[in-house]
């Protein structure tokens, strides 16, 4: 019985076109998104360009939604797509969500290669700023999502199975 997949839904998709010197967050909801190997067709997100290179181990970030949730539980207004999500999704454990780990995304394949570090540009979304900026940081430490690379490139929908094998 442990080597069943774990069977989870897409919950959100999110992508920013590149607009002037803009960062990426928050991401506007779509209702599906065209990945190739570079990531999310139509997305922009300066850090992963300027300062990682394009690198495809950083072509999707993936967050369990659940995160946002406990987010929100606590205190922080997050909504989808506000801490740079490509990908969300429901029924998926963030523990389980590990490097080296297979995840199919509706046709699209992939394989998780680091958690996403929170940065100091979640410090622009209106309910953090500059006052609560370290604390919220300090908050999403290992709860930010998870980086994956694009072994197969296709469509994502809404509502299109997550499995993690």
């Amino acid at each position: 019985m442990g080597d069943d997949p774990v069977r989870g839904v897409v919950t959100g998709l999110f992508r920013k076109s590149e607009i002037g010197e803009e960062r990426g967050l928050p991401k506007q909801a779509v209702e599906e998104i065209e990945v190739d190997t570079t990531g999310v067709v139509g997305d922009f997100n300066r850090y992963r360009h300027e300062d990682l290179h394009d690198d495809p181990d950083s072509a999707l970030l993936i967050l369990p939604e659940e995160i946002l949730a406990e987010l929100r539980s606590e205190g922080w207004p997050v909504r989808p797509g506000d801490l740079g999500e490509n990908i969300s999704s429901r029924r998926v454990p963030y523990a389980l969500l590990q490097p080296g780990s297979r995840v199919g995304i509706g046709a699209v394949g992939a394989v998780i290669t680091r958690p996403c570090d929170p940065c100091s540009n979640l410090y622009l979304l209106p309910y953090v700023g500059e006052h609560d900026g370290p604390e919220f940081m300090k908050t999403l430490l290992n709860r930010r999502g998870w980086y994956a690379r694009v072994l197969a490139p296709g469509r994502v929908h809404l509502r299109d199975p997550v499995v993690l094998d």
